[in-house]
């Protein structure tokens, strides 16, 4: 059993709300046979689909392995909130980092957000963006750190975002749970499965070969590559590793860098749009400052989509509906008893230091994924960089890998005990 086949039906999405609502493509037929290409990319999801899209678009001939279908994993499960900076705050990037290394990776991030942007205007992407997030603060005593995010960024020219106090928050976010927060109006939330359909269909119609049902299991390094499925060897000057979550064994030095994680999310039956601002003003999405995140928006049909909680097994709980709706209801004790029509769960990726993990794993086999929960945005962006890089143009992909990446402690065997024992300290200190 492994994260593939644990969770779901093979070559079919998953019972979410995004999955209910798409406007889907038809599936595409599955590799087969001794094929060849210029670029190889592996993996169905934001990064993969980029990475042909903007390949493609340079004239290269493009073959994309899905295992399942495109956006099936993360891609097509996530909150669809498209944050602004990195996942690391910039004065910890800073610190680590220095400054110029940080400001180099925050002009990365605000492009990522402007990509995300420009292809979700385009009439093949059926996923509007929404304007606006705002972060919450959980505990009292950290409501001063607000300025000072907000100060930060204005050593960057950044102008977009602004402190909330505690009055302020609550009448855009009708729960007493929080203390204030910031508002970015730069970042966004987007539908994150039409957005990766929108992806294909792009890609596609760039000349892209999207092959569905194609599970990679073995990948050679050489000149060309050779990358085998079932039913099908496909050899390529280039190969792209785009498989972040849902790695598996494919590639044993960047497992042990990128670790699978389960989040869950429910949907909500629709509320009036009066119901809907009465929870959350103005259509912003929100996340949280728990080491944990919650993180919710609604959707362009009134629903509350609501994103929670964590586990590190291959298994999904048995009844994700009840394990989200505890912290629904903590923060927002007034929908008590609200119908939940959807329950789902997806595998990101996460690294040690929660930054994206870049490797050039040989001359033409390239690896980026390790998104922790920031991935619409930068994953979307990475195929951008990969695309670039295989072109000659490796500054970005250069500045990305140059972040300082570590192995999990105890490797692929002890990392998922020893994270349990971490995030269960982290979860008794959102409590304090």
């Amino acid at each position: 059993m492994d994260l593939l086949t644990a969770n779901d039906r093979p070559g079919t999405y998953p019972d979410s709300y995004y999955a209910a609502s798409a406007q889907h493509l038809d599936a595409f037929g599955s590799a087969t046979g001794q094929l060849n290409c210029d670029v190889c990319v592996i993996g169905g999801g934001f990064t993969g689909l980029s990475t042909a899209l903007h390949l493609a678009q340079r004239g290269y001939d493009v073959i994309l392995l899905e295992a399942q279908r495109v956006g099936f994993g993360a891609s097509g499960r996530n909150g669809g909130q498209v944050g602004a900076g990195q996942r690391v705050d910039q004065k910890e990037l800073e610190k680590k980092l220095g400054n110029d290394h940080s400001r180099q990776l925050w002009d990365i991030a605000r492009q990522s957000v402007q990509l995300v942007r420009d292809l979700s205007s385009s009439d093949k992407v059926h996923a509007d963006f929404h304007d606006g997030i705002l972060h919450t603060t959980h505990r009292k005593r950290d409501a001063a750190l607000n300025q000072e995010h907000v100060d930060s960024l204005a050593e960057y020219g950044y102008d977009k975002v602004r402190v909330l106090n505690q009055e302020e928050c609550r009448h855009l976010v009708n729960s007493s749970v929080y203390y204030g927060g910031t508002l970015d109006t730069e970042a966004g939330h987007i539908d994150p499965l039409e957005f990766a359909l929108g992806l294909a269909r792009l890609a596609t119609n760039a000349g892209v070969r999207i092959l569905e049902q194609s599970r990679v299991n073995h990948l050679t390094e050489g000149n060309p590559a050779q990358v085998k499925t079932a039913n099908a060897k496909v050899s390529a000057d280039y190969v792209v590793l785009g498989c972040n979550g849902y790695l598996g064994t494919l590639q044993k030095r960047v497992a042990s860098k990128v670790m699978p994680i389960n989040n869950y999310i429910i949907a909500t039956e629709p509320m009036t749009p009066d119901e809907q601002e009465n929870v959350i003003r103005n259509n912003y999405a929100v996340a949280d400052s728990k080491f944990v995140v919650n993180y919710f928006r609604f959707s362009d049909d009134h629903r509350l989509l609501f994103g929670g909680t964590e586990s590190y097994r291959y298994k999904f709980p048995p009844d994700i509906a009840a394990k989200v709706r505890k912290p629904l209801q903590d923060i927002f004790p007034q929908l008590n008893g609200i119908a939940i029509d959807y329950a789902w769960g997806g595998t990101l990726g996460i690294t040690m230091n929660r930054m994206p993990h870049f490797e050039r794993l040989s001359g033409n086999i390239l690896s980026l994924s390790g998104f922790s929960g920031h991935g619409v945005a930068m994953a979307t962006l990475s195929g951008q960089i990969a695309a670039e890089t295989i072109a000659g143009q490796a500054e970005r992909f250069d500045i990305m890998a140059k972040v300082p990446s570590h192995s999990f402690p105890g490797g692929t065997a002890l990392r998922s005990p020893l994270l349990v024992l971490a995030m269960m300290w982290y979860s008794l200190r959102d409590k304090f």
